[in-house]
């Protein structure tokens, strides 16, 4: 039967259930009800036998009858006091329980006892009220006896007894007891309809799955998100966690055995920015942040029901993992430029030179050639003296080459000298950041000079800081938007992909520690100052 029940669709299920839970509390209502109205309904009854007894055997009239033992009067008297009263019955007796009046004449003059059993007499022995019930000779009842006192001696002169028929008691609970049922008929049917609509948003809540698909789809959920490799951790809208892998853990480097379901997600992610997503609703992608002393890159994402925010999910990487694949990446990169360029450029002298023999410009041909050593020379010497890092100097010259095949120059001060790197300091992250300085000071320089502009970039180990100086012969920076130069997607480029580099220059200097400037140049252009320290200051969080 169980089997058949789990069979059954959700909707008749919760159906039946309502109505069966409902239809149990019905029951229950309706028999404690008619318990308690047939217990009241018989307690009334009993009392009110007694006071109509009471008040009929101290009625002087009836006292009267009983000493002038007056059958006629008190029989009437009887009667008319049973109709008033809605007895079934008032029999009146002398003190030797001799019927005096009774509804059927015939029964008048016979002892009381003989239909009443033995304790017909006891107001007449014991001189005091009592109900009890019993089948005498007009059916079953509910009668009150009291005794008849003569006022002036006090002497026990005769009983009265008032009956209630029992039919009429089971009447009148058969008829509320209708009520009753019919109170349960409407409630059924009121709990069918409600079970029915409840059933449906039920369903309509749950997507109309069923029980088992959603346990299905809840144990799949489990593997999925235990088989990421990212950490995933949900929040709902007061910033609580209601989802997590076991990744999360091992990537934050937590306990293994830790808990992190119910907790604030403050206490676990300082510095998060999760509940900002909750306000704004915008999501972020592939952020790089400091979480508990580790880079990671990060996505945050609104989770959106009927259109409103209900939670972010936020997953998250160690950004080590990327190390090696980007310092690979920036490196090949950094050849390819360099290769690039000096292949471009290298065929634009060799054509040059071929050019310059076959008019018999032999000498300016040497010259040319002389020239294009001792720059490249000078250089190279330059690098090798001040950045023995292979790394920086690498870049530096890839960037001189892009330099001169866009058609600008790029000095390099010769006083420059960057030799006291930290091992610590990332590479591949401090060639990003200073090429991306060069790459935006040429590009600023091409805009607004042409060909024939000038880069330049100074660089010094001296103190407790680097610092890289370069200075472009740009348009310039507007004060306005200095402010803003360092903010995600912010660019003086215009709309593309733009305004991305120095966002990545500005997370760098605030992770490795320092701070980088923007100063207007005279006559024109701008000055980039990147000042970095030799000792890291890591800090968790993220700018915007």
């Amino acid at each position: 039967m169980r089997l058949a029940f789990n069979r059954l669709a959700l909707k008749t299920r919760m159906t039946l259930v309502l109505v069966l839970v409902t239809a149990i509390q019905a029951a229950l209502i309706v028999a404690v009800a008619g318990y308690y109205l047939s217990d009241s309904l018989y307690d009334q009854t009993r009392q009110r036998a007694l006071m109509v007894a009471r008040t009929v055997a101290a009625m002087p009239s009836v006292i009267d009858g009983i000493q002038a033992r007056d059958t006629d009067g008190l029989t009437k008297l009887s009667q008319r006091l049973a109709e008033t009263n809605e007895a079934l019955f008032i029999v009146i007796g002398d003190q030797e329980g001799i019927r005096l009046a009774h509804p059927t004449p015939d029964q008048i003059g016979d002892p009381m006892a003989e239909d009443e059993g033995d304790q017909a007499t006891r107001a007449l022995q014991q001189g005091r009220a009592y109900v009890d019930s019993a089948i005498g000779s007009l059916g079953p009842s509910m009668r009150g006896k009291a005794p008849v006192i003569n006022p002036a001696t006090g002497d026990i002169i005769g009983i009265v007894s008032v009956g209630y028929g029992l039919d009429q008691v089971e009447a009148t609970i058969a008829r509320h007891n209708r009520v009753l049922y019919a109170l349960m008929a409407v409630m059924l049917a009121a709990s069918i309809v409600v079970a029915i609509w409840m059933a449906r948003r039920f369903k309509r809540a749950i997507f109309d799955l069923e029980p088992e698909t959603i346990a299905a789809l809840f144990e799949e959920r489990n593997a999925t998100l235990q088989s990421v490799r990212e950490g995933i951790i949900a929040i709902d809208r007061a910033s609580i966690v209601t989802t997590f892998n076991r990744t999360a853990i091992e990537t934050l480097g937590l306990d293994p055995d830790t808990q992190l379901t119910g907790r604030p997600v403050d206490d676990i992610l300082p510095g998060n920015n999760l509940t900002s997503v909750l306000e704004t609703g915008d999501p972020a992608f592939d952020r790089e942040v400091w979480f508990r002393d580790r880079q990671m890159i990060v996505n945050r994402i609104p989770v959106k029901q009927d259109g409103v925010i209900i939670g972010v999910v936020a997953s998250f990487r160690l950004r080590d993992e990327l190390d090696q694949v980007s310092r690979q990446l920036t490196r090949i990169q950094q050849y390819a430029d360099t290769l690039r360029s000096q292949t471009h450029e290298y065929a634009n002298k060799l054509h040059t030179i071929a050019g310059l023999i076959q008019i018999g410009a032999n000498e300016q041909a040497l010259a040319l050639i002389g020239d294009e050593v001792s720059d490249h020379q000078s250089v190279i010497h330059l690098l090798l003296e001040a950045v023995p890092d292979p790394i920086l100097s690498g870049c530096l010259l890839g960037k001189y080459n892009r330099a001169r095949e866009m058609g600008q120059q790029l000095v390099i001060d010769p006083d420059s000298r960057m030799q006291d790197l930290p091992d610590a300091l990332p590479r591949d992250q401090l060639v990003s950041v200073v090429g991306n300085l060069i790459d935006n000071a040429l590009e600023a320089t091409a805009r607004n000079m042409g060909d024939g502009g000038t880069v330049h970039i100074s660089m010094t180990d001296l103190g407790h800081d680097l610092v890289f100086e370069i200075e472009d012969q740009g348009p310039g920076i507007s004060e306005a938007q200095r402010e803003r130069i360092f903010e995600w997607e912010v660019s003086e480029k215009g709309t593309g992909d733009h305004g991305i580099g120095l966002y990545r220059v500005w997370q760098f200097v605030n992770q490795w520690g320092g701070s980088v400037t923007v100063d207007e140049r005279q006559p024109m252009g701008s000055r980039f100052t990147l000042y970095l320290t030799k000792t890291p200051a890591q800090t968790e969080g993220e700018r915007g």
